[in-house]
């Protein structure tokens, strides 16, 4: 074969996607078929659980000074992420394209091969190989590998040729989005409801403003080009009654309400990830934070399955796991569309609930869910509050001095870290030695409070969940067996 895995799109998921495979010890091509990336930056930021996610992976410091803040919304409502104990709603300002300049520096470090220009035309998948037809600058080429991932988002071009079901609604507005230089606008960051719509402006650097226009009553154009900026224009000025016309867009872009998500991440030797998988309104910054959640969750289970180490049903997992975190996202932005976009028939809706808002239980409900902090899965029998659940950042203290959970997971391997010395329990896992870290370290400041109270010992998978812990885990070898595979 060419390759064990071929993955289409060099997006933050493919990108982050590619890495996890190399890092897993898999070799893979990534098929992109933009000749350059496109300099277009629709997400400004990610979520605080990706962020956490890019951190267990060293990424954070390649992104430079990151700003972070508690405040955020929910349908256009202010939310206050701080209601849960250290968070906050996330990285706030860098453009798309500068996160993919650091996820493609960092999968080019491990070895990731992407072919530019390359725009799939064609699939074949006969259980034991898939066969990728391209069309590449010199002509059409046929590659063949074991697994192929579609990652080419909302417009898959792997899940069409693959015939994934991909049920939902169609979009049923249309909004503009631009990037505008020399207007001079003030800012409405979270949004401004007005008659006839919504519209938005934030600065992004000096002289140039990010704009966002939804005008009620527009249904959605069949386009084979983006829009003009004469059409965006217009619309703000009906909207605001100001004009920009005299701007410079940097680039405009179009996009809607469709929801939509395939019934299975897996069919055959075929996957999908990320927007490939679902498409979903842009609400609340959390469509490239799910994708490279998706991304991280798919990766290291994808290379235990190549390299033969994977038990039975880990890669069935990624479906399990992550269908369900797909439908909540789309359940969320549904609901802030109709609450953020609808007319004035939803006011009385809005001002309960921002009432109920003030409730702290219901702002860590909707600030867990939007910045993924609350995710949990299903990893096996036990009482243990932190099973399923990502592994809280904390610093630890070990033979070779401090470290932290964060740090220990910068290899995308799995962890155990024994907190309580516990030297038959760490030889217990030494036949697992070849797929997980053992780790014999102390918090650094031992406190009776705090979710590592209590807890002696942790497994954590290389996407950051704890799979066992103990006390009230069940057995170390059952969490082993099921997450990691037979014993060398």
């Amino acid at each position: 074969m060419d390759s064990s895995v071929i993955v289409v799109g060099a997006g933050p998921s493919g990108l982050t996607l590619a890495a996890e495979l190399r890092l897993g010890g898999v070799d893979v091509v990534v098929l992109e078929r933009l000749e350059e990336p496109s300099g277009e930056s629709r997400g400004l930021g990610f979520t605080a659980r990706t962020m956490e996610l890019f951190d267990q992976r060293g990424l954070l410091p390649m992104f430079g000074d990151i700003t972070i803040s508690p405040a955020g919304h929910f349908g256009g409502i202010p939310l206050d992420y701080s209601v849960l104990p250290g968070a906050h709603f996330g990285a706030r300002g860098i453009p798309q394209t500068r996160t993919e300049q650091v996820l493609g520096a960092w999968a080019a470090s491990v070895g990731v091969e992407v072919r530019r220009g390359w725009t799939v035309v064609g699939l074949a998948d006969d259980g034991a190989r898939v066969e990728v037809t391209a069309q590449t600058p010199d002509g059409i080429r046929t590659l063949s590998c074991r697994y192929l991932v579609g990652c080419d988002g909302g417009h898959s071009t792997v899940r069409r040729l693959a015939g994934f079901d991909f049920p939902g609604t169609d979009a049923t507005i249309e909004m503009f989005l631009a990037d505008v230089a020399g207007c001079d606008l003030r800012a409405r960051q979270i949004g401004e409801r007005v008659p006839g719509g919504m519209v938005m402006s934030a600065p992004l650097r000096e002289g140039v403003d990010r704009i966002i226009v939804c005008e009620r009553g527009t249904p959605p154009r069949r386009r084979a080009e983006p829009p003009t900026f004469d059409e965006v224009a217009d619309a703000w000025q009906r909207l605001t009654g100001d004009s920009i016309h005299g701007g410079d867009a940097l680039w405009v872009s179009s996009f809607g309400d469709a929801t939509r998500q395939v019934t299975h991440y897996r069919k055959g030797s075929v996957l999908l990830v990320g927007d490939a998988a679902h498409t979903h309104l842009p609400a609340g910054g959390q469509g490239l934070s799910v994708s490279v959640q998706d991304a991280m969750n798919l990766g290291w289970k994808l290379a235990a399955q190549v390299r033969g180490w994977a038990p039975e049903g880990l890669l069935d997992s990624y479906h399990a796991e992550r269908h369900p975190a797909g439908a909540r996202l789309l359940t969320n932005t549904q609901a802030q569309g109709l609450l953020y976009l609808s007319g004035a028939e939803i006011e009385p809706l809005r001002r309960v609930f921002a009432e109920l808002m003030e409730f702290p239980e219901v702002g860590r409900h909707l600030a867990g869910m939007v910045s993924g902090l609350d995710l949990g899965y299903q990893v096996g029998d036990g009482g243990h509050p932190l099973l399923g659940r990502r592994v809280p950042p904390r610093e630890l203290v070990g033979p070779r001095g401090r470290t932290g959970t964060v740090e220990l997971l910068h290899a995308g391997r799995g962890v155990l870290i024994d907190l309580g010395g516990d030297a038959d329990l760490q030889l217990s896992a030494k036949p697992w030695a070849d797929r997980i870290d053992i780790i014999s370290c102390v918090p650094a400041e031992p406190s009776d409070e705090g979710p590592l109270a209590g807890t002696t010992a942790l497994l954590v998978r290389p996407d950051g969940y704890v799979a066992w812990a103990a006390p009230d885990g069940g057995a170390l070898t059952d969490g082993l067996n099921r997450w990691f595979g037979a014993a060398a």
